[in-house]
């Protein structure tokens, strides 16, 4: 199962890479193609077993045997990966939707975002480390091609900017992995394996500083960050969806899965250092927010805030605030997919972002408008939707452990809701600033589809978060344990 959902977007890619130039055909390919692994990954979540701890739809077969360097394809979902991976199967479907309008080499940009989702799912199915690390760098390459031949503005140098950060990231990584690899001697980069063995003391505080930096650039933890806002403002609509909505959850999932189970000593120890770097990211990003002219840049600068919170979820390392940190990657997956959706549009349609430069688009744009503000709602935490559960879970499980960072990303809260109801304000109500944007028209069916979609999850999430954290409780417990409880 887990196998078809990784290699039916390959399928598909390779099918478009032979099929007759037709600008149709070709969007219908690439929505069988993302829609066929999203059932698959629906028919997990409904036969997936909330009474099983380990991981579930378990595919293991000796891959690489080189004296004692052992690989398998070792692929698997338990409560932490199976959202991710439900959430990517989802973005990816809705990423085509949002590419409808795409003209220029349509063929190959949808081959290369079927890549994508297919790696992406492979990293959050893997539980072979060496796979893992596999599936971690085939993702680079398409989303470097996307930002570099299909974004706007500096796109080469974004997106030469996103390949630098990610590869020197993962070189390092990639030394803590063997090295883990070599002194647990076990003979298997068996993930789960490698979270059992009690590491010397002395050799966690070394190697979670190697793994953790990987993911550290991926989520991104400031200083580690200025490669995020260049990537976003530049990258095409769809890639800017996957990229904050999936790509940056990687970092997350990859310290929980990777970092703070296999080294829980070294989690401890360095847990004061990465509450610290949470609090700078929560404030920081909000506080620049306040600052940008660029609406696609306010959303980037955005997600680095609200990424601070899954690493504050993470220094806590009770049960509550990974859970809380868990759902809010699902979270600001959603949220943050729409709001970088209806940029846009609204670029699409008014030919600027630049936010002096807009006002009175509600009145013209009334689906744009009213959906841009249910978002910018979710985003600042609104009861009833999806962000207010996330953050809230975050700070009740921070608190016990760090209260002086858990009020303080209260307080960011307000300022959130600050630049994001500024925001609003001046972009689709007020005066209009230009005679050209009075004739700006409002979303067809196919761009609101997608936008629709995104709007019922956060609601439903947020109405009945239960049906998420059930499932990502299944798998903590083990880990809590793990850190001591």
């Amino acid at each position: 199962m887990l196998t078809a959902i990784i290699l039916l977007p390959v399928v598909g890619a390779l099918i478009l890479a032979v099929i007759p130039p037709d600008r149709r055909l070709i969007r219908a390919v690439a929505v069988v193609f993302t829609l066929l692994p999203l059932l698959l990954g629906i028919y997990l979540l409904a036969s997936f077993n909330p009474g099983q701890a380990g991981p579930q739809f378990v595919e293991r077969v000796p891959w690489v045997r080189i004296l004692n360097f052992n690989v398998d394809y070792y692929v698997g979902v338990d409560g932490l990966s199976l959202p991710l991976l439900l959430l990517n199967l989802l973005l990816g479907f809705l990423a085509v939707l949002v590419s409808w309008n795409i003209s220029h080499r349509d063929r190959e940009y949808f081959i290369l975002l079927l890549i994508l989702s297919a790696s992406v799912s492979g990293v959050f199915a893997a539980l072979d480390y060496f796979l893992f690390f596999l599936f971690w760098e085939v993702e680079v390459i398409p989303m470097y091609l996307l930002i570099g031949i299909w974004g706007t503005g500096r796109q080469e140098y974004s997106a030469v900017k996103y390949l630098v950060y990610t590869l020197v990231g993962s070189a390092v990584m990639l030394f803590g992995i063997l090295w883990l690899y070599f002194t647990a001697g076990l003979g298997t980069f068996d993930m789960l394996e490698l979270g059992r063995v009690n590491l010397a003391r002395e050799f966690q505080a070394l190697v979670f500083l190697a793994l953790i930096f990987g993911f550290a650039v991926k989520l991104p933890v400031f200083p580690f960050h200025t490669w995020l806002p260049d990537a976003h403002t530049d990258a095409p609509t769809a890639v800017s969806v996957l990229l904050a909505g999936i790509l940056l959850k990687m970092g997350g999932y990859g310290m929980i899965r990777g970092v703070v189970n296999i080294a829980p000593d070294g989690a401890h120890m360095y847990a004061p250092l990465l509450v610290a770097l949470a609090v700078v990211n929560v404030l920081y990003g909000a506080l620049v927010c306040l600052n940008q002219v660029d609406l696609k840049r306010l959303v980037a600068f955005s997600s680095i805030s609200h990424m601070g919170y899954v690493l504050m979820g993470i220094a806590a390392g009770t049960q509550i605030a990974l859970t809380g940190a868990v759902l809010q990657m699902v979270s600001h997956g959603l949220i943050t997919g729409m709001l970088f959706a209806l940029v846009g549009l609204v670029y699409e349609k008014a030919h600027t972002r630049q936010i002096p430069e807009l006002g009175g688009l509600a009145a013209r744009m009334p689906v744009i408008g009213w959906l841009f503000v249910f978002a910018g709602l979710a985003a600042l935490g609104l009861p009833g939707l999806s962000g207010f559960i996330a953050e809230f879970l975050i700070f009740l499980g921070t608190f016990p452990v760090w209260p002086v960072p858990a009020v303080l990303g209260v307080i960011t809260v307000v300022i959130t809701a600050g630049y994001i109801l500024w925001a609003v304000e001046r972009v689709f109500f007020g005066p209009v600033k230009r005679v050209a944007l009075e004739s700006v028209g409002d979303a067809a069916v196919i761009e609101w589809l997608p936008l629709a979609i995104f709007a019922g999850m956060i609601a439903l999430i947020g109405v009945y978060p239960r049906w998420v954290t059930d499932i990502i409780n299944v798998t903590l417990p083990q880990l809590v344990a793990r850190l001591g409880g």
